[in-house]
């Protein structure tokens, strides 16, 4: 059963109160909630079991709960676990994942023992992708009350990537001014205070340790330490040192509750695992198999990167096109068209020239395409098995999106190490 999503409905809200209820294993339902989740599990076991005839809408409220309580009767809930990242059975510590994108942080954190037990994502297509390889589909807009009164009272870990626009070098980088992305951190803040978690790891990209003369960091630590925490020096990692052929500077911030006396000098964050030889090259993450032509650049469309570079060029700018050695490290990956741009490739293995799809003028015979969603996936580090289940637009701004999961994942290896989880 393919589960369709339409945006901020009932119907979403009803998947992700169901899925969460189903994943967390509630032996008591809060009062509060107990109608919510019964509608929810009838409505969808109304559309599971429509083939086989069953009349769900004559089955009593208990008889709703019993099949929750049972999760494998009948194979009724089959699409909430039957994915490619369960979460591990006998977990080591819990987390919440926060502006969760399609699960990089958790990937990373259920790899080293982790549950989540809580997921919000504004993006509907991105929840689409998280529910097809997590089972678990994410509540939506984090700074409504109807969506954070689901955050468990108590949990180890708060991951999140929050949105980076606001502080983006390739922005306007208007930060905490920006009321759409830059104030979003303060839900964070929020979250902390109220829930007080053992500790909390943050991304972001690295012009925010520069904007505004390095003022909103200093913002962002004041405010963190005034919720109660010891908080590591930030610092600057590159995905590339942890396993992916990937350019990717990303600022990471740590922090411990201050009761539990962690001594935040002795954090180290990881060293690089991959360095000069050892370092990953793009070819080892491209296509084994010739790719569609539909990846390849039209005649015309080059022209136009080509006459775009030279008008930049010319002004003294670097933006513009790139081809890079596919023996070497990708750029950024990012969201928007120059993101594809930025990273073109050059494979000769295209044998039909035919296109499938509307361009102007041909396909180019030099071999210069786009890469591919998955070439994409793997620069990040996600599975083979991670599931691509939305189209070419809004995979690569999903993955764009994402954070390098070798990277958040070495980090958060020696944040559990310092709290002694691991």
């Amino acid at each position: 059963m393919r589960v369709s999503i339409y945006g901020e409905t009932s119907y979403e809200n009803q998947m992700a109160v169901l899925s969460h209820y189903l994943h967390n294993n509630k032996k008591k339902i809060p009062k509060g909630e107990k109608k919510e989740i019964i509608d929810a599990i009838r409505f969808f076991l109304s559309r599971k079991e429509s083939r086989q005839k069953v009349d769900v809408d004559k089955w009593s409220d208990e008889q709703v709960l019993a099949a929750a309580e049972d999760p494998a009767q009948y194979e009724l809930f089959s699409d909430f676990f039957e994915v490619p990242f369960p979460s591990p059975k006998n977990p080591k510590f819990t987390f919440i994942d926060l502006f969760a994108g399609i699960g990089g942080f958790r990937i990373a954190m259920q790899n080293l023992g982790g549950k989540c037990v809580y997921s919000s994502e504004f993006d509907a297509k991105a929840q689409e992708t998280y529910f097809a390889n997590y089972g678990e589909m994410p509540f939506g807009d984090i700074t409504k009350e109807v969506t954070k009164r689901y955050i468990p009272k108590s949990f180890d870990i708060l991951c999140g990537g929050f949105p980076c626009q606001a502080f983006s070098l390739a922005g306007k980088r208007l930060g905490f001014k920006d009321e759409t992305r830059g104030t979003l951190f303060f839900e964070i803040e929020a979250i902390l205070r109220k829930h007080q978690p053992k500790a909390f790891f943050l991304e972001n990209v690295k012009g925010l340790a520069i904007h505004d003369k390095g003022r909103t960091l200093k913002t962002i630590l004041s405010h963190l330490e005034d919720a109660g925490y010891d908080v590591v020096p930030p610092q600057i990692l590159n995905a590339m040192d942890y396993g992916v052929p990937q350019h990717r500077e990303r600022i990471y911030i740590i922090g411990f509750r201050k009761d539990l006396h962690i001594d935040v000098t002795k954090f180290q964050y990881p060293k690089p695992i991959t360095t000069g030889d050892k370092r990953p090259k793009f070819r080892d993450v491209m296509e084994r198999d010739e790719v569609s032509v539909k990846y390849y650049l039209s005649t015309t469309y080059l022209e136009t990167l080509i006459r775009h570079r030279a008008r930049h060029e010319a002004a003294g700018h670097g933006f513009g096109y790139k081809i890079i050695d596919i023996d070497g490290v990708a750029n950024a990956i990012v969201v928007g068209g120059m993101g594809r741009e930025g990273n073109l490739i050059i494979d000769k293995r295209l044998t039909n020239y035919t296109p499938i799809t509307n361009i102007k003028g041909e396909v180019n015979r030099e071999g210069i395409r786009k890469m591919t969603p998955r070439e994409w996936a793997r620069l990040q580090g996600f599975p083979e098995e991670f599931k691509i289940v939305v189209a070419d637009a809004s995979a690569y701004k999903q993955f764009g999106n994402s954070v390098a999961i070798p990277a958040i994942q070495a980090t958060a290896k020696e944040e559990l190490k310092i709290l002694g989880i691991i």
